[in-house]
């Protein structure tokens, strides 16, 4: 990428007075299921398929037949916003207007991006309340929108209400050239059946960290049976994006910052010639390759993570350690460059610092070209 390549400019709000939050509180109405399913690829995939399920094991959506919606090598850019955890706005409205300050920045995108994806966790704990609130927010994005779900949105009721208002969870689209996938990479393995657990406290179980009870996460067989099928279509030369809530890699287990069956899903990736794998869960700045395979994590509107004390990738450029008493620090939203060739570059709106863009040319270049500027705050 040149370095007069134009990038979307994201006005970031800096500042915006309690009035004009507690306005657009009160302005959110009641959900408008039909509304919203007719902006949400998830529902369009859900109208393709044979019909809807709950049960992600017996289901897998239908997909058309490969075709592009444009000719290759346009070049385009879409945004992301992830990981916002709304618990019910009663409880805790700062990740509420976090999420609203996220759905602001994109919508004062100029251009507007081609879509905006949701790179999951949406809710904290799954509950109806914290999702719908969730969709009645979204509701307000101009562009078309993606949605992914994350396994906070799940373990309450295995995906049920998260199915009703975004259709499934396991879809592909393709735009401009570029074949796009969604998985559902936060499968486990049941550990609640036989403890007898309530579906609040498989939430709560799934939601902890270094806890000996849960499994890994992992795609699992059925999935990767359909991202096979699903990719038969697809010629080896067409640009590949795949989005995970997790990493498709193994960055640290005791986190559950890791996918247990990565590599047989990088195996079933290998054979495309440019592929970049978008990830939520890791609340930060994160780039990584193996082999043809370009990874780049999403920022958070909750709360930003740590960097994990071993397996960090060696090409991640790591974001200052966020300030403790500033809640917006190491959170924002992005923008993805999608070059002409299908490489991505990653731009992170990082609030109340400035942006960090890593290039496609950095990560093919081993590290070696455009290397991101290091952030220069201070580590608190």
């Amino acid at each position: 990428m040149s370095d007069n390549t134009k990038i979307p400019h994201i006005k970031s709000v800096e500042t915006r007075h309690l009035e004009e939050r507690e306005s657009m509180f009160r302005g959110l109405q009641n959900l408008d299921r039909r509304s919203f399913l007719k902006v949400s690829t998830g529902a369009a995939a859900a109208a393709l398929a044979a019909g809807a399920s709950n049960h992600f094991h017996s289901f897998l959506p239908v997909n058309v037949a490969y075709a592009a919606e444009g000719p290759a090598g346009q070049g385009f850019s879409f945004a992301y916003i992830s990981d916002s955890h709304l618990y019910a706005k009663k409880t805790n409205e700062r990740f509420v207007r976090q999420l609203l300050r996220a759905v602001d920045d994109i919508n004062k995108i100029d251009p507007q991006p081609d879509f905006v994806f949701y790179g999951g966790d949406l809710a904290q704990l799954g509950r109806k309340e914290e999702l719908d609130l969730g969709a009645q927010i979204l509701k307000s994005i101009k562009a078309p929108l993606h949605m992914m779900v994350g396994e906070h949105d799940w373990y309450f009721d295995m995906g049920q209400h998260w199915n009703e208002l975004f259709g499934p969870q396991t879809y592909s689209f393709d735009h401009k050239g570029v074949h796009f996938v969604v998985l559902m990479s936060v499968q486990e393995k049941d550990f609640w059946t036989a403890r007898g657990m309530s579906p609040a406290e498989r939430m709560h179980t799934v939601a902890g960290l270094d806890n000996a009870l849960q499994s890994a996460f992992e795609v699992g067989a059925p999935q990767r049976e359909w991202l096979r099928k699903d990719l038969e279509k697809v010629p080896t030369s067409t640009p590949l994006i795949v989005f995970s809530h997790s990493p498709l890699y193994k960055l640290y287990r005791p986190w559950n910052f890791w996918t247990d069956d990565a590599e047989d899903v990088q195996a079933i990736l290998q054979r495309f010639e440019r592929v970049s794998v978008l990830h939520g869960h890791t609340h930060q700045v994160l780039s990584n390759r193996i082999g043809n395979i370009q990874f780049h994590g999403m920022l958070s509107t909750a709360w930003p993570w740590p960097y994990a004390p071993q397996g960090l990738p060696a090409l991640t450029v790591q974001m200052n350690r966020p300030n403790p008493f500033d809640p917006n620090d190491g959170l924002g939203d992005g923008t993805i460059n999608v070059h002409p060739d299908g490489l991505v570059d990653m731009l992170y709106n990082l609030w109340n610092r400035n942006p960090m863009q890593v290039r496609a040319s950095y990560l093919s270049s081993g590290g070696k070209s455009d290397v991101p500027l290091a952030p220069t705050l201070a580590s608190y």
